[in-house]
C-alpha cells in the first residue's frame, strides 16, 4: 500500500508528469500531418503507407535541429532528474547518428506521453464522476462501453473508496510511464564512445585554462603584493623627512592596486564561467610601466633591451612579461633592493630575458620549496617557458663567473629564459 500512495505526496511524480505532457504534446503535429497525408478515399495499404511515412518524416525533422536534442536533454535533466551530459561537438558521422538517435528518443517520449496521459486523464476522470454522481443522488457512468449504476445513499459509500483507487493508480501509471522514460534517456541521449572521448578533451582543455588563469592570478597579485608592502615601508620612512616622496609611493600603491583588483575580477569572472570584463593583457610595451613600480618600492633596477620588440609575437611577449614580473617579484621577496638587473633581448631568432639581483647575506637565493611561496613563481616561469618550447636557467651565480645584466660584483642569483620568436626552436 506504501508504494502505491507514495507516487501521490511526490514531487518526481509530477514533474515526470509534466514531462510525459509534454511528449503528449509534441505527437500532436506529427500525428496531425501523418492524419492528413492518409486520407479515407486511399485504399487501406495506401493509407498505412501515407500515414507512416508522413510520421516518420515529420518526427525526424523535429528531431533534426542540434537545438531539439540540447532541449530534450535539459528537459529530461530537469523534469526526470536524469545526470545526462550537454551536447558535445559532433563530427559530421556523429552529428547524423545523433539526430536519428534524438528522432528516436522522440517517439519514445511521445508513445509513454501519450499513453500516460491517456491513461491518468480516464483514472482522474473516474475520481471525480463517481463521486459526483453520488453526491448528485445517483446515475449510471459510462466506463470502457459499459455503464456502472451508481447508487444514492449508503449504497454508493463505495464510490470515495474508487475515487482514491483511482487516484492511486494514476499515481502507479505516472510513476512508471517516469521510470520507463528514465531508463531510456540513457539510450537515445547519452554521449556515445566518441563523444566522451570529445567531452573529456574538453574538460582537460577548461582544466588547462583554468590552471593557466590561477597561475596568472598567482603572478600579478604575488607581484602588487610584495611591491606594495615595500612601497608601504618606504612610505612609512619617509613620511616625515621626504611628505612628497611618501606621497608618491602611496599613489603608486593605490594604482598597482587597482590594477591588482581588474585582474582579480577579469580573472575569478573566468573561473566562474561568467563573462569577464574586458582587461587588456600586458606585454612587453608595459615593461616600462613595470619597472617604475619596482623603483617605487624603493628598489635600485637596471634595465635594458635590446633588438626589435614589436617584432616579438603577441604570445611571447605575453609570457615574456610575466616571466619578468615574477623575477622581478622574486627579487624583491629574496634579495638586496640594490642591484638589480634586467635585460631583455632579441636576437637569432630568439627572446632573451634574464634577470640578476644581489642575493641577501646568508640567503642562497630564491627556493623552489619552503619560503613563502616563490616555489610556485619559479615553477610557473619553468611551465611558460616549457609551454614556447624555449629554455630556461635559474641559480645562484658564481662571483668569478663574469658580469651579468647588472654589473655587479657578489653573491647573486641569475634568471634566463630563451623563448623562441617561431612555432619552433
Amino acid at each position: 500500500m506504501h508504494t502505491l500512495i507514495r507516487p501521490l505526496f511526490t514531487a518526481a511524480t509530477y514533474r515526470g508528469w509534466a514531462h510525459t505532457l509534454l511528449g503528449a504534446a509534441l505527437s500532436v503535429p506529427p500525428l496531425t500531418a501523418a492524419v492528413l497525408s492518409a486520407p479515407p478515399r486511399w485504399a487501406l495499404p495506401a493509407r498505412i503507407a501515407g500515414f507512416s511515412l508522413a510520421l516518420i518524416i515529420v518526427i525526424t525533422a523535429l528531431g533534426a535541429p542540434r537545438a531539439a536534442r540540447r532541449g530534450c536533454v535539459r528537459l529530461a535533466k530537469g523534469l526526470l532528474g536524469t545526470g545526462l551530459p550537454l551536447p558535445a561537438a559532433e563530427s559530421p558521422r556523429s552529428r547524423w547518428i545523433n539526430r536519428l538517435r534524438t528522432a528516436a528518443w522522440l517517439v519514445a517520449h511521445m508513445a509513454v506521453g501519450v499513453a500516460v496521459i491517456t491513461l491518468t486523464g480516464m483514472l482522474v476522470f473516474g475520481a471525480v464522476a463517481f463521486p459526483a454522481v453520488w453526491w448528485g443522488g445517483g446515475g449510471e457512468i459510462a466506463v470502457f462501453g459499459e455503464r456502472v449504476t451508481v447508487p444514492a445513499g449508503g449504497e454508493g459509500l463505495w464510490t470515495p473508496l474508487v475515487s482514491v483507487g483511482c487516484l492511486l493508480l494514476a499515481g502507479s501509471m505516472t510513476a512508471v510511464g517516469t521510470a520507463a522514460l528514465r531508463l531510456l534517456a540513457p539510450v537515445f541521449l547519452d554521449h556515445r564512445p566518441a563523444e566522451r572521448l570529445a567531452a573529456a578533451e574538453e574538460r582537460m582543455r577548461l582544466l588547462d585554462e583554468r590552471n593557466r588563469l590561477a597561475q596568472e592570478l598567482h603572478d600579478s597579485i604575488g607581484h602588487t603584493l610584495t611591491a606594495s608592502t615595500i612601497q608601504a615601508a618606504v612610505a612609512g620612512e619617509l613620511l616625515e623627512r621626504d611628505p612628497a616622496a611618501a606621497r608618491r609611493a602611496l599613489t603608486s600603491i593605490e594604482e598597482t592596486s587597482r590594477a591588482a583588483m581588474d585582474d582579480l575580477d577579469h580573472v575569478l569572472g573566468a573561473l566562474r564561467d561568467e563573462r569577464a570584463p574586458k582587461a587588456p593583457q600586458r606585454t612587453l610595451a608595459d615593461l616600462d610601466a613595470l619597472a617604475e613600480s619596482v623603483r617605487q618600492a624603493g628598489a635600485e633596477l637596471r634595465m635594458e633591451t635590446g633588438g626589435d620588440l614589436d617584432r616579438v609575437p603577441a604570445a611571447v611577449s605575453r609570457e615574456a612579461y610575466r616571466i619578468a614580473r615574477e623575477g622581478l617579484t622574486n627579487a624583491l621577496r629574496h634579495g638586496e633592493k640594490t642591484g638589480i638587473g634586467l635585460r631583455i633581448d632579441v636576437r637569432g631568432g630568439r627572446l632573451e630575458v634574464e634577470l640578476v639581483n644581489r642575493v641577501r647575506r646568508g640567503c642562497g637565493g630564491p627556493v623552489t620549496r619552503g619560503e613563502g611561496r616563490s616555489g610556485q613563481g619559479l615553477t610557473g616561469i619553468a611551465e611558460r617557458v616549457r609551454l614556447l618550447r624555449g629554455e630556461v636557467s635559474m641559480g645562484p651565480v658564481d662571483q668569478l663567473s663574469g658580469t651579468a645584466a647588472d654589473g655587479s660584483d657578489g653573491a647573486r642569483w641569475r634568471l634566463v629564459a630563451r623563448l623562441p620568436l617561431g612555432t619552433g626552436r
